[in-house]
């Protein structure tokens, strides 16, 4: 349907420009219309960090226990991502590369990974067909996603930032109709796991079965998502989104996880892997004003999250375990409590948050400026993550972005606890 709508209007364009053309006022050139059979193009970026680290915090205490205290630091990156597109016939192949080198007080560390590569057959309008590595995007949610059941989890603080694909095979069929249903859309896909393959998505091997039903009633967006029983437990839910006015968008999704696990750490040290069905739910809201003032609203609640008992739990043993290493040196239980910190210390562990960005394209006419605000509130212990920024456009493609972050919780409170409480960010991103 897009290349029949493509060429639909650059034919409108040909016949409204023909007398103009014969007047010598203007011209048209339908090229500029087609599709190019390969395009390349990518950004590099610089980036400067300052850290300022709370040295009380239990996530401070065990990340520097076993080195010198610092009080800040700060860090150095540079991101090389390179993506092109070459079309051949009913073919495509589309590749996303990225190379980052990250600089220090733990040292210099170089990274580089595809984030996507994969070959994309469309034989008609109604179908393609996807091999390949591959981001794919499931939920309506900006900044959280409890259906993104195929998809690695968003940076609550940077929603945009592109994240690497899992290998997968999978078609996407769609069907129009007249009347309220409007058009339907069926992807099967399969993510296999194994040696080698998507070690990250899960650990076995497995096929790991998904699809997506879309389907487009009236003005309202609705999909039903499920992921079948493999390296990951099964899983289910549903998304929708839907415009009330001109400027006002509400969304929502729904997740049912058969069997979330985690570790929980008790009050005396023990580790035990909690085990049960787990629902998560997102309801959101967009408003853009006559004004150009964007607010993005969204309620988050993860009930595969860690309760407040279980991660007070948790600090209080880092802070319990801090203190008689000091005079003792014995670091046994701060190691213990360091293993678990890809599930405490992730982002966002705990079960109720807020989110919430307002930016203001040019206020007060001042050219390519777009200030905003990101705040992260957890609702559960009242701690909150507050992120100023200021965007500058005014150079051709160059894109300058600062950033500050301020985190305010008292003790044994999500963000309170964190290792840093304040950070300031510098961007720049030239595209290409």
């Amino acid at each position: 349907m897009a290349a029949v709508r493509t060429r639909f209007l650059a034919l409108c364009a040909v016949l409204f420009a023909a007398p103009a053309v014969g007047a010598d006022e203007y011209s048209f050139d339908a090229g500029q219309f087609e599709k190019k059979s390969f395009e390349f193009g990518g950004y590099a970026e610089l980036r400067a960090e300052r850290f300022r680290l709370s040295r009380d915090a239990a996530l401070y205490q065990l990340n520097f226990f076993d080195q010198k205290p610092i009080a800040a630091f700060n860090r150095g990156a540079g991101v090389l991502q390179l993506e092109g597109l070459y079309r051949r016939g009913i073919g495509s192949f589309r590749f996303v590369g990225s190379g980052s080198y990250v600089d220090d007080y733990s040292g210099a560390e170089r990274d580089m990974r595809a984030y996507e590569a994969y070959l994309t057959l469309a034989p008609s309008d109604r179908a393609t067909y996807d091999l390949g590595k591959k981001t794919l995007s499931w939920g309506k949610g900006y900044a959280f996603n409890p259906v993104g059941f195929v998809q690695r989890m968003k940076d609550p603080n940077d929603p945009e930032l592109a994240r690497e694909g899992f290998m997968f095979a999978g078609g996407n069929f769609i069907r129009s109709f007249e009347g309220p249903l409007k058009t339907v859309a069926f992807t099967p896909l399969v993510i296999p796991t194994g040696d080698r393959m998507n070690e990250d998505f899960g650990p076995g091997a497995h096929a790991n079965p998904a699809a997506k039903l879309s389907l487009l009633y009236r003005d309202t967006d609705i999909d039903f998502l499920v992921l079948g029983e493999g390296a990951r437990s099964a899983r289910y839910g549903f998304d929708f989104s839907r415009n009330l006015g001109a400027n006002v968008e509400i969304h929502g999704e729904w997740a049912r996880i058969a069997r979330a696990s985690k570790p929980v750490l008790g009050a005396g040290g023990s580790v035990a892997t909690q085990t049960a069905g787990a629902s998560s739910t997102l309801l959101g809201l967009r408003h853009l004003s006559e004004r150009d003032t964007t607010t993005i609203l969204e309620y988050y609640y993860n009930g595969a999250g860690y309760t407040e008992a279980q991660m007070r739990d948790y600090f209080t043993f880092v802070h319990n375990a801090h203190d008689p290493f000091l005079l003792t040196g014995n670091s046994t239980a701060l190691e213990r409590a360091r293993t678990l910190q890809t599930s405490y210390a992730r982002a966002n562990p705990m079960r109720r948050y807020l989110y919430l960005r307002v930016n203001q394209k040019e206020p007060f006419d001042i050219l390519y400026f777009t200030p905003a605000l990101t705040v992260i509130g957890n609702l559960d212990d009242g701690s909150t993550s507050f992120a100023p920024e200021l965007l500058y456009t005014g150079v051709t493609n160059l894109e300058l972005r600062l950033r500050l972050f301020f985190l305010a919780g008292g003790r044994l409170a999500d963000f309170g606890e964190k290792q840093n409480d304040r950070r300031i960010e510098l961007r720049a991103r030239y595209f290409f």
